[in-house]
């Protein structure tokens, strides 16, 4: 959202994690020392991109066979969908939706990932959409698996799918992380555990969704990512505006 056509609206950041929070460890480093300067957006910000259907793949939002090679990957096979909406619960058309994630093993395909669960040569891990008319998105993914992080001793991530949404703006770029219902790890991750209102933290659980479920074939999840207002999504790059 933009004010007069020139300025990007601040979100209330009272919801979300303070930049420093020493029971995540790289928070201390990452965090800044000084007090934030606010600064005049310029044109480019607020006027771009665009996005349009044109510019995607037929399996960009496929990550079952959008990086498949010799056959299909190794993990069980799930389908994402929700909506991108506003405040008052409209639905966002046209609006990028970009995600990535480990694999089944809980690797991720990145040359610093040194976690010893094998690569699979069938999954990239990536992918995108652009909303509907609505605002709904899907994707066909495998189920990430949860992996040991250097935090404290014995910590693990849960199973999570890192999500990017873009705006009508550059600044507009927001990110934030999808977790599973029932996953025992959540409520022993130290960035879930950072965040101070918990009922904003339960947002960023995706429920069972049966009903989108395709019969012998996958189960679904729903995750809606609402920009703004009392049930807005929990967003990591909390500095910039939605």
């Amino acid at each position: 959202m933009t004010h007069a056509d020139s300025e990007f609206l601040q979100r209330d950041r009272s919801i979300h994690p303070p930049a420093f929070t020493p029971d995540y460890k790289t928070s201390v480093l990452r965090s800044p020392r000084r007090a934030m300067l606010s600064l005049q957006s310029s044109l480019s910000e607020v006027t771009g991109p665009t996005f349009g259907h044109s510019e995607l793949g037929p399996l960009d939002n496929d990550l079952i066979l959008n990086y498949a090679r010799e056959g299909e990957p190794i993990g069980e096979r799930i389908f994402v969908h929700g909506h991108v909406r506003d405040e008052n619960g409209r639905g966002i058309p046209h609006t990028l939706v970009e995600f990535w994630q480990a694999n089944a093993g809980g690797r991720y395909r990145h040359r610093n990932d040194r976690y010893l669960a094998p690569i699979d040569p069938n999954f990239g891990g990536c992918g995108r959409t652009i909303t509907d008319e609505n605002g709904f998105y899907y994707f066909r993914t495998i189920k990430p698996g949860p992996y040991p992080w250097r935090n404290f001793l014995n910590s693990w991530r849960p199973a999570h799918i890192h999500f990017s949404v873009f705006g009508t703006g550059f600044a507009q770029r927001l990110i934030t992380q999808m977790y599973f219902e029932g996953d025992p790890l959540i409520w022993r991750d130290p960035m879930v555990l950072g965040i101070p209102d918990r009922s904003a933290a339960e947002r960023l659980i995706a429920p069972l969704d049966l009903g989108a479920a395709v019969p012998l074939d996958m189960l679904a999840y729903k995750f809606d990512i609402v920009l703004r207002g009392r049930q807005q999504t929990l967003f990591e790059n909390k500095l910039q505006g939605n």
